[in-house]
């Protein structure tokens, strides 16, 4: 395990060959560090980090098994293990496992950037009081503060746990308004994926035109694969879908891009910039794939997500002053190459036995749902055409006309799995270590058994920012400063569902939208260097806002 540190340092130190990992947030207490061993020193221009959502090591031999064996991109970049848990439990939910990739701090099931309740796992030290739900910076914030082009790619709703975990604060993963709006306001470059409905009116209960926002400020809005392709530099907001995008084994090429297009087209538009870039790239589907125990779900968004792994290995070879991290935020489904009807002959099975009956396959379990009829009494003819199922029972056609809207795969996996021996042990995630890859200038890699909130700093490390002063800088509690300069804080909820801080001195007014980087001042619009958050207990503005009163 590493040394400990102070809790008021957010800073990676590496000196001497040695990766040490200080975090300062302006917080009072101590903090233990995560496991880690000696780590070179690494400085890159950019950095590419590729989250394969949920995907635990058994899905990855399997996609390279249905591959033929042939490697997978990731492969040569297997470097180590990375520990999932969160800050009070042993199995992680996306929000805090992405929170601590992005920031570097441990949080709680469903925060997205902030600091958990508690830290109750062993070995994490109490948090110091009133730190509970404090924004802390994350990756994409302090990059951009430093001059770099910043991007997000997911093939979910971009408002999603992990995306949203790189570009927005808040103690709830559910709130689509708070998060989308923090992404809107938050000065990234490049944003491709899905959700597009959540940035409509109909689409929001506060009733915003966020779409209308991201036009009138300077994005190019793509919505299909040739107008990304056709898209050459600037700003650029990708809306592919309406909620999440299809599983790429299902997915209309004209209409939706792949994950490794988008992957291309951002590393095109972001490496522009001469300062560099930072790029989160979420292969979102392969965790959802998995909560249905849907091996074929699994193998599409593998193989999709290594396909954009490839691209961005490809660009950091040729640049060489690239550094690429890829790793799963968590297992998910207990996927096994193997199970219970296995137990006697598993050293006699021949590869076809667990993969002859996912060849057959043509769509994943999600993109099965559109071949039924309304009534879905074609389940025989459906079942035979697009899963080579043949001898389905009673119970299993009545399972499939039974399954809810939007749920077919959890229908249907298990029945392909159950033919193909895949196993499983559960619905959810999984709390086991996963596997971290890694690339970087001069062939580098980050190895051994690391933290997941360790990996935060070692991107900061190589892009050589400090999310410590970065949080300083963007996260200051209103009423106490504004205080401290003489000045009065109120809270405008005259239109409850956009509520506005209200800070008064003598002749001086601001107003600070909530989850916006614009204010009033004077009736005046200036912009901030950050977003204005609430948390459900307390406003934090970015210290440019302190600064307007003398």
């Amino acid at each position: 395990m590493m040394n400990r540190h102070k809790l008021n340092q957010l800073h990676l130190s590496i000196t001497a060959g040695t990766l040490a990992v200080s975090l300062l947030l302006g917080l009072s207490g101590e903090t233990v560090s995560a496991a880690s061993k000696e780590q070179p020193e690494i400085r890159a221009k950019n950095v590419i980090m590729l989250i394969p959502d949920g995907m635990s090591m058994d899905g990855t031999t399997l996609a390279r098994w249905y591959n033929g064996g042939k490697a997978l991109a990731l492969d040569e970049m297997a470097s180590g293990l990375v520990r999932t848990y969160s800050a009070d439990a042993a199995i992680a939910d996306s929000a805090p496992a992405g929170t601590a990739f992005a920031t570097g701090f441990k949080s709680h099931t469903g925060y997205v950037g902030v600091l958990p309740d508690q830290n109750t796992m062993p070995g994490l030290p109490k948090l110091a009081a009133g730190d509970a739900k404090k924004p802390v910076a994350n990756i994409v914030e302090a990059a951009r503060l430093a001059g770099k082009s910043t991007g997000i790619i997911a093939t979910s709703e971009i408002m999603h746990a992990t995306p949203a975990d790189f570009s927005a604060h808040y103690p709830d993963r559910s709130n689509y308004d708070a998060l989308s709006e923090q992404q809107v306001y938050a000065g990234m470059d490049v944003v491709l994926g899905g959700g597009a409905t959540y940035f409509t009116p109909a689409g929001r209960d506060d009733g915003e035109d966020l779409t209308k926002v991201i036009a009138n400020s300077g994005y190019n809005i793509v919505k299909n694969t040739a107008e990304l392709k056709a898209a050459s530099s600037g700003k650029l907001w990708g809306m592919f879908a309406d909620t999440a995008m299809a599983n790429d084994m299902d997915r209309d090429p004209v209409k939706q891009p792949s994950i490794a297009e988008m992957t291309d087209k951002a590393i095109q538009v972001l490496s522009q910039n001469e300062e560099g870039f930072f790029l989160m790239v979420e292969g979102s589907k392969v965790d959802w794939a998995a909560h249905a125990n849907d091996p074929i779900g699994i193998i599409s968004e593998v193989n999709a997500f290594d396909r954009a792994v490839a691209k961005a290995l490809a660009f950091a070879k040729q640049d060489q002053n690239t550094l690429v991290i890829a790793a799963t935020d968590h297992g998910n489904g207990g996927i096994t190459i193997g199970d219970v009807g296995t137990t006697g002959t598993y050293d006699e099975e021949p590869l076809s036995t667990f993969i002859a009956p996912l060849k057959k396959a043509k769509a994943t379990g999600e993109g099965l749902e559109k071949k039924f009829n309304s009534n879905r009494s074609n389940i025989k003819a459906v079942m035979k055409q697009y899963y080579g199922i043949t001898d389905l029972t009673k119970e299993e056609i009545a399972t499939i006309k039974a399954a809810e809207k939007g749920k077919m795969n959890y229908a249907v996996g298990p029945m392909i799995s159950k033919r193909a021996h895949i196993g499983w042990t559960t619905g959810g995630h999984t709390g086991g270590e996963v596997a971290l890859y890694s690339y970087a200038p001069g062939g580098v890699q980050l190895t051994g058994v690391v933290e997941n909130s360790d990996i935060a700093g070692y991107m900061a490390s190589a892009l050589q920012v400090n999310l410590a002063d970065v949080s300083k800088q963007l996260f200051v509690p209103a009423k106490t400063a504004f205080a401290a300069k003489g000045a009065t804080v109120k809270w405008d909820a005259t239109d409850a569902r956009n509520p506005v801080v209200v800070v008064t001195k003598g002749n001086d007014t601001l107003r600070l939208p909530v989850f916006k980087n614009t204010a009033d001042w004077n009736g005046k619009t200036v912009k901030l260097k950050g977003n204005v958050i609430h948390n459900g207990v307390q406003t934090y503005v970015p210290q440019d806002a302190v600064d307007l009163f003398s």
